[in-house]
């Protein structure tokens, strides 16, 4: 599930930034996240819109 996914990733994230990782790393995985998010958001509004 989506809400998985982004959880997940979330914490990736996190935990990259905890541990020093390099820059580029961080932010590849920043990126994915919002990707993630907009991917979630966009889904939510498709159901709305067919309520």
């Amino acid at each position: 599930m989506l809400n998985d996914e982004i959880c997940k990733k979330r914490d990736e994230l996190n935990k990259s930034i905890e541990q020093g990782e390099e820059y580029s790393k961080v932010y590849k995985l920043s990126v994915e996240l919002d990707e993630l998010i907009a991917k979630y958001i966009s889904n939510e509004r498709l159901k709305r819109t067919k309520e």
